[in-house]
């Protein structure tokens, strides 16, 4: 047992301010049914009582009634179980919740007392997927009211707390019932930032009513505003807005930020200063306020609220939220701009533009003969069937809006049926792309060729033939590749695939458009070339077979990947799909992975200055010393000795003239953990490394 005396301090005030509370729910607070009707919530006097219907929280779907505050990043809430009322059903829960959404299906936990069964008590949630199924922890602890229940979210984790007395708190461990995954105490779940915290009750009986009564209900959370409305991201249809918000949890007054564009708002620049206010809303494109003509369609909005405290000078920042008011021409096209492999029976589909009233399409396998198309019948729902398509072809499809004052032209969007050229590597629209990219795509079902073009001028390539200095030649089947040299850095180059089949009087069919853009810095690795094929293959890249590590030499504890497929890890990463896993056993002295390198070796290149290479670890690895080593002993260690415990992405900058070497001609790295130079027996664990770049010095303003 152990005692967290700092929450008790935080419950005090926060509990004052519940108990003096005059509303039905304190300030802040809201309750809604979820999944069913006939539920209530009330406060009075520091004492709620919550009256809830609903078949269960359990299995894919809820039905509970929810009292709730929204919550943004961290968070925890506390409450005493004094009764579980009386029902027909001894699976009855009352308790603490963190919700995702207010959707039935919603990922969530629950710390939970029940009307007897699981032995009074439950640590449960659905912590896989929306609507998936849930898990719970039960049975082998035994409660009744009263009896104490706490759930505390530290970024992706989720604990839950149980106690007799409000005081000693015990993690709650139980048999699992593990039908939505394998449960654990704590649990990590991939939940946005923004979220609800509450107290619920669901009876386990659908139609019929349970009371349960709560005191000591107390929360701990942010001090920043959340809870934007209109949320972060939303597409807002209209132009004007209310803005409002959560207050954090000391605010007595918000200074407001608002403006259309981002780096303005993140930086407080005068122009999107509003103001220092004590509401919590803000209102904007409508006479006399800000933006008094109205919003503009068609454009992004941030907005940013910070929390002033009662002295005037303690000031919590925002983050920068948007809204974006939707255009007047159509967007989101279904399937989406460049899909690929679209069923041939698809029927299209967009969103309106604002204001649209009819809708103009057109559509046909000729980019230009769509783009200039005119005079079509109009539609007024924002769906067309085009009728069969043919497999493996390229089609065209514009939308025009009309909203009865003027017609607005919509971009010309595109697809491929079934069986066409396909899977484009670099996806298209890819942005930090590695200079010595090779391009790569699958074969159209119908080729028994494909012409490759490429270049950095996009109607040159759109309209190149094999005339063209676009044209880079045919590539028979089975060569579904194009390397391009390198690259220039920060550059968008575009690339298309004409499939050939001189068997065919339509041959060559033109392919999509695709495009990416080079990166502004050099990518050492990140880990997203390496797949599972067997050493006989001749596109064989395993991550261990580049990654040298200790498997064949006793004096080095390391080993790359994994022992079965997939080899690289592809759950924790920090960007892409792939990071590389390494685990290390230093009871042999020291561990390390090394990299040869062909591209980059000169690290001086544009001028780079700056080695980055992000790691995480895990607060159970051993505490080794984290270094990395160029050209085998040229090294750099981490100043934190702790470096291997720190269980989140961490970025590691290194001035390069620390290795003192020649940086002209670099050719290996390597990351290891330990005293290379002086081993020594240590512990043992398991590091994640991705995303190893070397930058140039950031422009002065």
């Amino acid at each position: 047992m152990y005692r967290k005396l700092i929450y008790l301090v935080s419950f005090v005030l926060v509990l004052g301010l519940v108990g003096s509370a005059s509303a039905a729910l304190p300030q802040g607070w809201q309750s809604q049914d979820i999944g069913t009707t006939g539920g209530s919530a009330d406060e009075s006097g520091g004492t709620w009582t919550i009256s809830g219907d609903g078949a269960d929280v359990w299995g894919s779907s809820d039905a509970f009634h929810y009292a709730y505050v929204p919550l943004s990043g961290d968070g925890m809430i506390i409450a005493r179980v004094v009764d579980n009322g009386t029902g027909s059903n001894t699976w009855s829960k009352g308790g603490v919740m963190i919700r995702e959404t207010l959707d039935a299906n919603s990922k969530h936990m629950i710390m939970a007392l029940t009307g007897g069964d699981g032995s009074g008590i439950a640590f449960q949630g659905r912590f896989q997927d929306t609507g998936a199924s849930s898990s719970s922890l039960h049975g082998t602890i035994s409660a009744a009211p009263p009896y104490w229940v706490k759930l505390e979210r530290e970024g992706n984790t989720i604990t839950g707390y149980h106690s007799a007395d409000g005081v000693d708190w015990e993690e709650f461990t139980g048999g699992a019932d593990n039908a939505g995954g394998t449960i654990s105490n704590p649990i990590d779940i991939d939940m946005a930032a923004d979220a609800y915290i509450g107290i619920f009750v669901t009876s386990h009986a659908a139609g019929e009513v349970r009371t349960y009564t709560f005191d000591n209900v107390g929360t701990e959370l942010p001090k920043a505003a959340m809870g934007a409305d209109p949320a972060d991201g939303a597409i807002h249809a209209d132009t004007w807005a209310n803005l409002s918000w959560a207050p954090g949890a000391t605010a007595v007054s918000h200074d407001v930020y608002f403006g259309e564009n981002f780096d303005d708002v993140s930086d407080g620049t005068e122009s999107t200063f509003q103001g220092n206010q004590a509401e919590t809303y803000f209102i904007v494109g409508f006479p006399g306020m800000p933006y008094p003509e109205g919003l503009v369609p068609g454009t992004t909005y941030y907005w940013r609220v910070d929390e002033l405290e009662a002295d005037g000078t303690t000031k919590y920042e925002g983050k920068v939220w948007s809204f974006m008011i939707p255009p007047k021409t159509a967007y989101y096209p279904d399937p989406a701009d460049a899909a690929e492999s679209v069923d041939p029976d698809v029927t299209l589909s967009w969103t309106a533009g604002f204001g649209a009233k009819l809708h103009y399409v057109y559509f046909g396998d000729n980019f230009d003969d769509v783009n200039n198309a005119a005079g079509g019948l109009p539609l007024g729902t924002a769906t067309y069937d085009p009728g069969p398509l043919e497999l493996a072809k390229t089609y065209y499809w514009r939308v025009d809006e009309f909203d009865i004052v003027e017609t607005h032209k919509g971009d010309v969007w595109s697809f491929t049926t079934q069986g066409a050229v396909g899977n484009p590597n670099p996806a298209n629209g890819a942005v930090d792309i590695k200079q010595t990219q090779i391009i790569t795509f699958s074969p159209s079902i119908f080729a028994a060729s494909h012409q490759v073009y490429f270049g950095a001028d996009k109607n040159a390539v759109k309209n190149a033939d094999t005339g063209s200095p676009e044209y880079k030649g045919t590539r028979d089947l089975g060569s579904e590749s194009y390397d391009p040299g390198i690259l220039e850095w920060d550059t968008t180059y575009y690339w298309r695939i004409d499939e050939v089949n001189d068997a065919s009087p339509d041959s060559p069919w033109p392919g999509i458009l695709w495009s990416f853009t080079t990166a502004n810095f050099l990518i050492v690795d990140d880990f997203e070339s390496y797949n599972d094929l067997d050493p006989g293959d001749p596109e064989s890249n395993r991550i261990f077979n580049a990654w040298i590590d200790g498997y064949d030499d006793p004096t080095n504890g390391s080993l790359v990947g994994y022992e079965t497929p997939p080899f690289a890890e592809q759950t924790i990463v920090h960007s892409g799909n792939q990071s590389m896993p390494l685990y290390y056993d230093n009871s042999v002295g020291y561990s390390e992975a090394t990299l040869t390198l062909t591209y980059p070796r000169d690290w001086t290149e544009n001028g780079v200055t700056t080695l980055t290479i992000w790691f995480r670890g895990d607060s159970a690895n051993a505490a080794e010393s984290l270094y990395v080593a160029l050209n085998g002993n040229a090294i750099v260690t981490n100043d934190n000795p702790d470096a291997a415990q720190i269980g989140e992405w961490t970025e590691w900058n290194i001035d390069l003239q620390a290795f003192g070497i020649n940086l002209a001609n670099v050719n290996a790295i390597a990351l290891g953990l330990g005293n290379k130079n002086n081993p020594v027996a240590g512990g043992s664990g398991t590091m994640y490394f991705d995303d190893i770049r070397l930058y140039p010095p950031t422009p002065g303003p």
